[in-house]
């Protein structure tokens, strides 16, 4: 424990040095960096397009409104790292399937089509790691063997063929001891490096829900920020609650509400999907009225 506090401490003065704030979002410093990315030690994975559709993962479509959905969600994101000078994000849920891992996916590919950034999604979910099983691959390497086998990184990334500028670091095998692993110093190391070895980099974090381990509070300190993701008529208000208490002292910059009900016409089939970033103090207020509502009509 006594590493940890001292690599946090040596993390925060190096950010005092750069003016208080990882290396920030930024359109220039970096040469070329509109130039495409070349993937030549990275391994590159093929995905059908009707997997990807099928999978809800937005490269796979036209523009429509789930598109465009996820394009705003981009924006309001991509602003808020800007403002902060942040380019790491963790993205959780208060529970179990509520689609934290989709909007990691989606976001970070809306993410990397802004022309001068590249996108690194961690799947931070060790005791369950799925990012990989959403693009088809086997994903038999991956962080946990960085953490404990010396694995080099240069040998787990993942670039999905047709989505230029981003990659992914796949989780490999399921740890026990997923939270002591999230919390070592390797793994505080790790995050450093990622955030400041490419200054037109943002990283995303797909961690863990809140309330089922404790993964995600044990490796919030390390990131810039956080966003929630809860799922309209499944998260209950007072878990609401208690996940935005546990991310006391981290940089929430909102919530997104999962499978709200919006009809999109796609190739004949009519899916039903929505997101939108209140701010969570916003959003604690639209899930209480909401419960407020569902206790008033049972009691009548």
């Amino acid at each position: 424990m006594e590493r940890i506090k001292q690599a946090l401490e040596k993390a925060r003065l190096e950010r005092q040095k750069s003016g208080g704030a990882s290396v920030p979002p930024t359109r220039s410093g970096s040469a070329d960096i509109s130039a495409p990315v070349s993937y030549t030690r990275t391994r590159t994975v093929n995905m059908a397009r009707s997997i990807l559709q099928e999978r809800r993962i937005i490269s796979g479509f036209e523009q429509n409104a789930f598109t465009d959905a996820y394009k705003m969600l981009r924006t309001q994101v991509f602003q808020r790292l800007r403002e902060n000078g942040w380019n790491s994000l963790a993205v959780t849920s208060p529970g179990l399937n509520e689609g934290k891992t989709l909007t990691a996916i989606n976001l970070a590919i809306s993410l990397a089509m802004e022309v001068n950034y590249t996108v690194l999604l961690v799947d931070a979910d060790l005791r369950h790691p799925s990012v990989h099983s959403y693009f088809g691959f086997e994903a038999e390497y991956g962080l946990s063997d960085y953490l404990t086998a010396d694995k080099p990184l240069s040998e787990l990334l993942v670039h999905p063929e047709g989505i230029p500028g981003f990659v992914i670091l796949p989780g490999g095998r399921t740890l026990a001891n997923s939270a002591e692993m999230l919390n070592s110093p390797k793994m505080v190391r790790l995050v450093e490096e990622l955030k400041t070895r490419y200054s037109s980099r943002i990283i995303l974090f797909d961690l863990p829900p809140l309330l089922s381990v404790a993964d995600t509070l044990a490796f919030s300190p390390y990131v810039d920020a956080a966003l929630l993701v809860v799922e309209n008529g499944k998260t209950q208000a007072e878990d609401l609650k208690r996940a935005i208490g546990l991310l006391q002292g981290t940089n929430v910059i909102g919530t997104v509400l999962n499978k709200s009900w919006a009809n999109i016409q796609q190739e004949g089939a009519t899916k039903k999907w929505f997101i939108r970033l209140p701010d969570s103090a916003q959003l604690v207020r639209l899930a209480l009225t909401g419960w407020f509502n569902r206790l008033r009509r049972k009691k009548s």
